[in-house]
Order: C-alpha cells, then structure tokens, then sequence
C-alpha cells in the first residue's frame, strides 16, 4: 500500500482464499500525518483513494468490495461520511456496518475496514424482491461463492425503510428476521452464519439481546463478538452484521466450557471464525498487555483445536476499552504474530465483562487437519 509503515504490528493486506482483507485505514498521507483535520467528507475521500490503491496492488478493486465497515468517532458526522463515500461506487455498493466508536489517532475522524474479493471472482448483491433500496450508499447483502456477506442490520423494515422501534430484545428480533429474508433470498438459512459482530449502545441490554439472539441460533451458533458502541442511527440500540457460508459447516470445541450463544470457532469452506475473546483473571485485573497475552493463550488454544496456528491468521479485530492501551497490547500482540502480521483493526468500545480490558476477534484461512 502506498504511504507510512502502519501503526501496530498488522499488514495492511491480506490475501488469501480468494479474498483481500484490508485492514483498518486512516486519512494519511505519506508522511503519516492525517490529512483533511476536522473535515470528515475529506477524511473519507482520502481513505478509500488509499483502499482503491491496496486492493488494486492486491490484484481486486473497489468494485470488488463485499464488506466494508465504517468507525466513526462522532455519530454527527454520519451524513457528512456519506458524502464522501458515496461518489466511489456507479452502482451496486458493497454491504456496509458503521459504528460510532473511538479511534487510536487523535486527528482521525473515521477509520475503514474492507474485505474484497480477488478479480475475476463471483460478486453478486443480493436483495428480497419485496425490499425498497437502501437510501445510504450500500447493499444489503453481497454473494461471492459459498460467501454472503451481510450489511450491520438495524430494526428497519426492509419494505418501506421505516423503523420498528422498540426495547433490545424487541429490536434484536427485527434484526434477525431481515437477516432471514436475506439468507433467504440467497438460498440459505440461519444454519449457514459462520460469524457475526454484535453492537450494543447499552451493555446493561446484553442478556435481553441474547434470549432474542438465541431464538435464532437454536443450535450451534455462530462465532461471534459483541460489544458497546454507538450506532448512526438515534433510534437503534443494537446492530448486527453477519456472514454467512453454503460451504461445510463444523463447530469447533476447544475445550472450555460451551456458551449458548456462540461457538468457540466455526469452520466452514477453509476458513475458520474465532469468536471474540477476553482474558482477564485475578491476576491481571487493570494491566491491558497481560489481558492481551492471556487472550492471545485462549485463540491459539482454538485456533490449534481447528487445525490451524497463529500464522493462518488473515484478519484480526481488536477491541480495547481504551484506546490509550494500544500499545501495552501492540507489545503482547506483536510476538504472537511475527513476523508475519494478519490485518488488523483496533477500536475503543466497551465490553460485557467489566473487567475485560480487551478482546480480540480472528478469522484464519488453513486446510482442514492440518
């Protein structure tokens, strides 16, 4: 990618299996330095000039994008965001989660993610006969293979776009019937879900989400994270966003005790889902490095229950409780991985378990019993 070296320890690509991940960008220019202070529209523009520029050396395009996720710091400059974003795609925009969280630049206004899929493979969008468009600049869900990648799902009738109001719990059942008519419409269901990310705006909402999710997963659910973030929208407290896999499906058991709403690890058609994972104890109660070393302990546990090591790590998701501890958890996070880095993103949101100062989210690409 053109400009600086990133900041952390992560690549900032990642191809493999067919697809690009890309990791977390900022509105850099070549010395490092945030370009556009204050103006989220340029912010923008000027990360997905540097997207375009990865994924072309990569060997995919913009036009190539299935997923991408947008961090906002302030939820204001949402439609500002937009402006800028919207110009990069004639038609048919990939799906798209934006939240509203702190970022590890202190002049950054927004940070992207991306994941694309190589030239010359299947990108499809996906969309219920009975949906209106979206009015934002992205598609519900996108299908490339085995694939379908979902858009972050707010309680928004698919129809009309009005919006069911409503408590968590209520909310949450909205979101995951829109999620079925999308599986749905690419001739899949809740069973095929290898992974999801779920935001909550109030953690103290947690339990009503899950009896809500659970209803859905009715067995072996997906890997997944959730954590407390902001969401674009003042009426929504809670957003998911999932993908999905036709491939073979096994759920991987790593030996500790099993959580009705999620599974360990997923792996499905190569790849393998970890679930978001914390690993604070007695002992490293407030020490954000110790808690990323224990964490890093628990994945490779998985990761090895899968078939696979820390160097079939693609992509990784990193959320910390305060993003002044991105580097006591860089100096764990770095051994782990080296030399060679998965992409990363790395974010300031809250956790469901008070004590967590960390929890880190990965998706490897290995062959089954290797």
């Amino acid at each position: 990618m053109a400009g600086p070296s990133p900041v952390g320890p992560y690549s900032p690509a990642v191809k493999a299996g067919g697809l690009v991940y890309v990791s977390g960008t900022f509105a850099q220019d070549s010395s490092g330095a945030i370009v556009g202070k204050g103006d989220v529209t340029a912010q923008t523009r000027k990360i997905l000039e540097r997207m375009r520029e990865t994924l072309t050396a990569a060997g995919s395009s913009l036009d190539q994008a299935v997923a991408v996720t947008v961090f906002l710091k302030s939820q204001s400059d949402f439609a500002a965001m937009n402006d800028g974003y919207r110009g990069f795609w004639a038609r048919d925009p990939p799906t798209r989660t934006t939240v509203i969280t702190g970022l590890v630049l202190a002049d950054a206004l927004v940070e992207m993610s991306v994941i694309a899929v190589a030239n010359g493979n299947e990108r499809r969008v996906v969309h219920p006969a009975t949906w209106i468009k979206s009015p934002n600049p992205y598609s519900y869900a996108i299908r490339s293979g085995d694939m379908l990648f979902l858009a972050g799902l707010v309680a928004r009738n698919g129809r009309d776009n009005s919006f069911v109001d409503g408590d968590v719990g209520a909310q949450t059942k909205v979101v995951l019937d829109n999620a079925a008519e999308l599986l749905r419409a690419a001739g899949m269901g809740p069973e095929h879900v290898v992974s999801s990310k779920v935001y909550l705006t109030d953690l103290a909402a947690f339990q009503q989400m899950n009896t809500a999710y659970r209803s859905f997963f009715s067995a072996s659910p997906p890997a997944r994270a959730t954590v407390k973030a902001g969401l674009a929208g003042p009426q929504a407290n809670v957003e998911i966003t999932m993908v999905a896999s036709a491939a073979k499906r096994d759920v991987i058991s790593d030996g500790r005790p099993a959580n009705p709403n999620l599974s360990a690890a997923i792996r499905s058609g190569g790849r393998v889902y970890v679930s978001g994972m914390l690993g604070n104890n007695d002992e490293n109660k407030g020490d954000a490095g110790k808690q990323t070393a224990e964490t890093l302990t628990r994945i490779r546990q998985t990761l090895q229950a899968a078939g696979c090591s820390p160097a079939d790590v693609v992509d990784a998701v990193v959320y910390l409780t305060d993003v002044k501890d991105f580097a006591a958890m860089n100096d764990a996070y770095r051994p782990f991985f080296a030399p060679t880095f998965p992409a990363r993103t790395t974010m300031g949101t809250g956790l469901v378990v008070p004590d967590g100062l960390v929890e880190i989210m990965v998706t490897a690409e290995c062959a089954v019993g290797k």
